[in-house]
């Protein structure tokens, strides 16, 4: 019989989560049956989303689950057509380290989440892309920016969480694409990283600088797209600059996904108004089935060296919520992933 290990919830998150809202348990796996793969994992991904999932019941994430989440693992065992031991597939099972999964076309997609996807040949890069640049994160920042805010070459795009898995690559496609780029991140050496290493042409520390002032600094005549991670006071600030005909994606609000109390709703500036300005919110399951659209470009990037990336990479099952947790601190260094 073989065994897994997982790390379950034990209570849902109040204010920022805690080592003690997880506990690991063991579990007997069932036998194969026809259309099923066992896998071993590889990698986890620590994203923000699931501090949201581990709210509460109405989020779907119920006390005694499996942590949600994804993960890059290999097939160790297989009576799926289409799915080899050897190769490496990415789904969301969540923080276990063994899995046996229905795979294939015929298995229905999750309401948010991607159905399992094999991992295509990466060559000579790190498998565990497929969780970060070449993977989610990667279409979050790829499509959103691309197709939703249409960003123009000239143009000024401001960028917030800058330092994050998505904001990093949003900035960076908004350079190749002939922008302007300004970066917020929450750290000196962060705003050190942005712009030395990734070629931002504005980087500002959040934390010790005013946005607006920033802003006007950086920006005078105002901004032309604005991708937002972060929520908060920090977006209301940049939309009171944005120019005529802006436009906004909302990709995530990590600012306030540790707020106990419930969001209130923020005024809107009149900027809303006066420069007829359009905001949207994206999640990237709205492209499931352009994965590959996305995927192919963002590979050419990273061998041609335009697009660059960093992981925050924690070694260890045990260490997962550790890693979490500082993640959603802002310790990260573009994508967090856990190295089983």
């Amino acid at each position: 019989m073989v065994k897994a290990r997982k790390i379950v919830l034990v209570r849902h998150f109040k204010g920022e989560p805690r080592p003690e809202d997880f506990r690991i348990e063991e579990e007997d796996l069932p036998p194969l049956k026809d259309g099923q793969i066992l896998t071993e994992a590889v990698y986890f991904s620590v994203d923000p989303f699931q501090r949201i999932l581990g709210s509460g019941e109405k989020y779907g994430q119920k006390v005694g689950d499996t942590m949600i989440g994804a993960q890059v693992a290999r097939i160790v065992e297989s009576r799926a057509a289409g799915f080899p031991v050897g190769r490496h597939v990415v789904a969301y099972w969540g923080w276990r380290d063994r899995t046996v999964a229905d795979v294939g076309p015929e298995v229905p997609p999750p309401d948010v989440m991607s159905p399992p996807m094999l991992v295509p040949d990466l060559g000579d890069l790190p498998l565990s892309l497929s969780l970060g640049v070449l993977g989610m994160p990667g279409i979050s920042a790829y499509f959103p920016l691309l197709e939703v805010c249409q960003p123009k070459a000239g143009e000024v795009v401001v960028v917030s969480g800058a330092a994050g898995a998505v904001g990093s690559i949003v900035g960076q496609i908004a350079l190749i694409k002939g922008c302007t780029v300004i970066g917020f991140a929450g750290s000196e050496s962060k705003v050190k990283w942005l712009k030395d290493d990734l070629g931002f042409h504005h980087v500002f520390n959040y934390k010790t600088t005013d946005v607006s002032t920033a802003l006007k600094q950086a920006a005078p005549d105002g901004v032309d797209v604005y991708f937002d991670n972060v929520a908060g006071d920090m977006s209301t600030k940049v939309m009171s600059h944005m120019r005529y005909r802006g436009r906004i994606t909302v990709i995530g609000g990590i600012s306030q996904y540790n707020e106990i109390e419930s969001q209130k709703l923020v005024t809107l500036p009149f900027t809303f108004l006066a420069n007829q300005l359009r905001i949207e919110g994206c999640s990237y399951s709205r492209w499931h089935d352009r994965w590959d659209e996305g995927i192919s470009p963002l590979t050419q990037w990273v061998r041609e060296g335009k697009l660059k990336y960093r992981e925050t990479v924690t070694d260890g099952f045990v260490n997962t919520p550790k890693a979490f947790i500082g993640m959603l601190r802002g310790e990260n260094f573009g994508k967090a992933v856990v190295k089983l």
